[in-house]
């Protein structure tokens, strides 16, 4: 599934104004997710209703019977499917939209038993002599009778008790028949609305990840539980059905007096119920054929015409080859169809020769769309594409494992796009957009390893929250770490042996280990200190990750387990006590050293002092997964070098000085005033990595301090600083009339303009403003550029009135472009006025205003808004247990929406009503966002704490150097 992306991948300082909100859809991935109760009611005497939302208990359930565990039991094993779906595209008389179906899964009985358990939720069945299915056999030998059939609400079951036991090694087959609600809560077989030409058209669509398919149809609904599956789909004449295979067969027919065509599907390889895909829609498609491949992309026909989406079409193709070259595998399946969809909860889903995007994460307008647009599109096409083999052709096999999937995607996302869009260097942002947005929840005592306990992932709540950074971006980290010390050719050939010998099944992390142990045994001139499994397994096995201590005094070297509140204390064991084998690249004086592993709590190595002017600089080009700290001297010289020669420095390394040092700094192992002063060579740095960095680090004092005094000192410091990159950008573009031809300078002069209007650098609110108003002159005409308009429209909207307000909102409804909307939404949360961001608070639970995908969403947006936060608290406060039912019992992604109403909470009293907001929701429930309460809570603690120890020192040190001091 497409990643997790719940502020910015472009992280300037936009919660200045709330900014953030706008230059967050310059390039960034926002996610949100609602659910509808179902209100199906079952015929007396026809069918059984599991429809119903259960209560849920706040006293602990002590599983007894085997229908109450969460995991099947290991006594049946499916073989195949065959599926039939009739979705309704217009409500019935009780004015509901539903599908029916059937479905016979064959199975294997490995284990003598007398139960059969499959998964079955929300879905209505119809009973045959009384029992929710038949059941038959494939040979000659007796069928055991149906004694009685239920369904379980809790672990979501259909249970059958056998009047006598299945036979071991026999094949049998399950009937049933059923009917659902094709909902608008985007979780199983869910129905999608657009306007066509003012007509409203309805979409049956799905989504299968991670526990939804057994909304669809009764189904071993869990990752090893592969079987082959033929779909057939009958659906309205005149519109296309489409699955994970090819069409085998249409016909016109007449079903329940209605005119309907039926559609036969090829039957699938052997894959998980996970990433199946149904849909039914009026779109229409592009395509191309490379190599016998069918490639098509599919969308609204307004979008194809305007070319939408071409980018898309042109990037799939060579993509696949990349990935077929690079696992020396060949792309396992007869067709790649992508298609974009109005209403999705993720950013796409990697459902195997269907994948599903949202619609700004597949059509990109050639005129219209931004860089950052651009950018997303092949992003999320190259990670979609990475899982075709690793998640879909070899799969995990229990949830607990998922970064193996999504973290080895979300790292060679970046080969794939490098491949298709070299120019871009998309590969050095792997430390902005995962591995220092991953550190700081890797920081707290709360965070989890990447591989847990199968125990401690079991409810469909448990498996959601894994959906997280640290499955995501943590995991790419690691496996960038373990690439960079193996080679990238090792790491691949290790892949290639590992996909080849686990295809069509399911396997656990260690056999990569295993393969990529074999591939290091076979090369001859590679040496590791440690086998690939001792070492990986303290990256993947233990939480959090260790700041490496080098003392160029005396060439000491020490590892200690790195947390932002060094008071904070860690629960959780480790069978390493905390400690990690740590490949180490670094340089003296400007020259790389050869690479030293640090494989205990503290070692020697003479080559690391130095005195004098000599400098060392660890962690080059952030290869590994740890902070570096140094002694004083040694922090003195990288300053200095900073100050007067930075580009003796990679890009990424001054990126990476500027980060550890904040958060050594929080952590109070620096001094905060050490931290600041990395800060200070800014007016002097053009590239957009270090500047990303600053401002992402900067964006925390923003947070803590836009409430205090402080802030008017530190934006007096920033204005300082940044004036020179906006004049810079001024210059380079001709007073603003062309556009930089760099990748990253586009995004660099995107941070420029917009936090020089936040601070007041003189020219920047006027420009802005002339733009905004000659587009509220001539709506039909905007003469903002893609890249600028988040920006533009931030600051305009923060700075204007209710006539710029309404002047958005009428741009958002009109608009037939997603990420124009996208943007827009954003900017809208810009405003400082409190009665219009309340009005705005109550449009986004209207799915007539705000799509339900985006109703989370646009309440973070109003949260980082320093008028806003208290707002959308109250708000959410009041609403909860709606919000909670309607779009985040089972949301990947509803932990984002804590984390961003209480990224501000530094005082006592936001402690306390955050616990008591804990408290009085017990009942309620917190699903995937019941880490995220703990977390939030940890981290409002560590704030208090920082800004008391450091709020004085901040406020002298920022004034001195706005009124031309030299404190240090």
């Amino acid at each position: 599934m497409g990643k997790v992306y719940n502020v910015s991948k472009n992280v300037g300082l936009g919660v200045l104004v709330l900014v953030v909100s706008a230059l967050v859809t310059i390039i960034g991935l926002s996610i949100a997710y609602d659910k509808q109760k179902a209100k199906n009611q079952a015929k007396p005497g026809d069918e059984a209703d599991t429809s119903r939302t259960p209560v849920l208990l706040t006293t602990p359930f002590t599983p007894k019977e085997p229908w109450d565990y969460y995991r099947l039991p290991d006594s049946l094993i499916p073989l195949s499917y065959n599926v039939t779906l009739w979705p309704r595209l217009k409500p019935n008389e009780d004015n509901i939209y539903i599908f029916t179906g059937d479905s016979s899964v064959v199975f294997r009985c490995k284990k003598e038993t007398d139960l059969i358990i499959i998964h079955a939720n929300k879905l209505n069945f119809t009973t045959f002599h009384g029992n929710h299915a038949k059941l038959s056999v494939l040979s000659k030998a007796a069928v055991p009778a149906i004694q009685r059939t239920w369904l379980v609400v809790r672990t979501e079951y259909l249970v059958i008790q056998l009047s006598s036991k299945l036979a071991a090694g026999e094949s049998y087959v399950l009937y049933t028949q059923f009917r659902g609600e094709l909902a608008d809560d985007l979780e199983g077989f869910y129905r999608s609305e657009y306007m066509d030409n003012a007509v409203k058209k309805v979409i049956a669509t799905s989504q299968m990840q991670a526990t939804y398919a057994r909304k669809t149809f009764p189904c071993f609904d869990e990752p090893a539980m592969k079987a082959v599956f033929s779909i057939t789909i009958i659906h309205d004449r005149g519109t296309v059905a489409l699955s994970n295979s090819k069409k085998m067969d249409s016909s016109d027919s007449v079903y329940e007096n209605v005119p309907v065509t039926v559609t036969t599907f090829e039957p699938t390889e052997r894959m998980s119920t996970y990433i199946l895909a149904f849909i039914v829609c009026e779109f229409d498609y592009i395509q191309s054929d490379q190599s016998n491949l069918l490639i098509r992309i599919w969308a609204q026909r307004k979008a194809l015409r305007g070319g939408q989406g071409d980018y898309a079409l042109n990037v799939t193709g060579p993509i696949l080859q990349f990935y077929e070259k690079y696992y020396n595998t060949t792309y396992p399946l007869p067709k790649s169809d992508q298609i974009a969809l109005p209403d999705f909860n993720a950013g796409a889903m990697e459902n195997w020769g269907l994948v599903t995007y949202r619609e700004t994460a597949l059509l990109y307008d050639p005129l219209l769309s931004s860089i950052g647009n651009k950018e997303r599109v092949a992003t999320v096409i190259s990670h979609e594409l990475a899982h075709m083999w690793f998640g879909n052709l070899v799969t995990l096999q229990w949830w607990n494992d998922l970064w193996l999937n999504e973290g080895f995607a979300s790292y060679v996302e970046y080969l794939g796009v490098d491949y298709v869009e070299p120019t871009w260097k998309i590969k050095d942002h792997i430390i902005l957009y995962d591995v220092q947005k991953v550190f700081a929840m890797d920081a707290l005592a709360s965070s989890h390893p990447l591989s847990r306990k199968e125990e401690e992932v079991k409810t469909p709540a448990e498996i959601s929250e894994m959906f997280n950074t640290i499955s995501y971006s943590k995991g790419a980290a690691v496996l960038k770490m373990l690439s960079e010390f193996l080679s990238e050719p090792v790491f691949a050939k290790g892949l290639n042996s590992y996909l080849n010998t686990f295809a069509f099944g399911n396997t656990v992390h260690t056999d990569l280990w295993d393969h990529l142990q074999q591939a290091v045994e076979n090369t001859p001139d590679l040496h590791i200190p440690h086998t690939v499994h001792d070492i990986m397994n303290r990256w993947t096995l233990q939480m959090g990750f260790p700041v490496v201590t080098i003392d160029t005094r005396t060439g000491r070297v020490s590892q200690k387990h790195f947390l932002l509140d060094s008071d904070s204390e860690v629960d959780r064991p480790s069978q390493f006590n905390y400690t990690w084998f740590v490949p180490i690249k670094w340089m003296k004086n400007g020259m790389d050293q050869q690479q030293y592993w640090l494989l205990k709590k503290a070692d020697t190595h003479a080559q690391m002092r130095v005195s004098g002017d000599e400098w060392v600089l660890a962690n080059t080009n952030m290869s590994g997964y740890f902070r570096i700290n140094y002694d004083v001297d040694n922090w003195g010289r990288l300053l200095s070098l900073l100050n007067n020669s930075h580009q003796v420095l990679y890009v990424m390394n001054r990126a990476q000085i500027i980060d550890d040092a904040f958060n050594l700094a929080r952590a109070k192992i620096i001094p905060t005033t050490m931290a600041l002063r990395t800060t200070e060579y800014l007016s002097k740095e053009r590239d957009y990595i270090p500047w990303a960095s600053a401002l992402r680090n900067l964006d925390y004092y923003i947070l803590m301090f836009d409430r205090t005094e402080v802030y008017g000192a530190f934006q007096g410091y920033l204005k300082k600083q940044i004036k020179p990159l906006f004049e810079y950008f001024q210059a380079l573009t001709a007073n603003w009339t062309k556009i930089p031809a760099g990748h990253t300078d586009q995004y660099n002069q995107i941070n420029a303009i917009g936090i020089a209007c936040v601070v007041g650098v003189e020219g920047c609110r006027e420009l802005v403003n002339s733009w905004f108003r000659q587009w509220m002159a001539n709506p039909d005409h905007n003469p903002i550029h893609p890249n600028l308009k988040g920006t533009v429209y931030c600051s305009a909207v923060a700075f204007g009135s209710v006539e710029e307000w309404d002047f958005a909102w009428r741009m958002f409804q009109n608009t037939s472009l997603a990420s124009e909307a996208s943007r827009l939404r954003a900017a809208m949360a810009c405003t400082k006025t409190p009665w219009l961001l309340n009005r705005y608070l109550e449009y986004t639970l209207d799915p007539t205003k705000i799509r339900k995908q985006d109703a989370t969403s646009t309440i973070q947006f109003i949260a980082r808004n320093v008028v806003g936060m208290p707002l959308a608290w109250n708000f959410v406060r009041a609403k909860w247990s709606y919000i909670f039912q309607q779009y985040g019992r089972g949301s990947f992604s509803f932990s984002n929406l804590i984390n961003g109403l209480t990224v501000r909470f530094s005082t006592e009293f936001e402690l306390q009503e955050l616990k008591k907001f804990k408290e009085e929701n017990l009942h309620v429930g917190f699903g995937s966002a019941t880490m995220a309460l703990e977390q939030a809570i940890e981290k409002t603690v560590a704030n208090m704490k920082w800004v008391t120890e450091n709020k004085a020192e901040v406020l002298k040190w920022f004034t001195e150097k706005t009124m031309g001091g030299n404190f240090r």
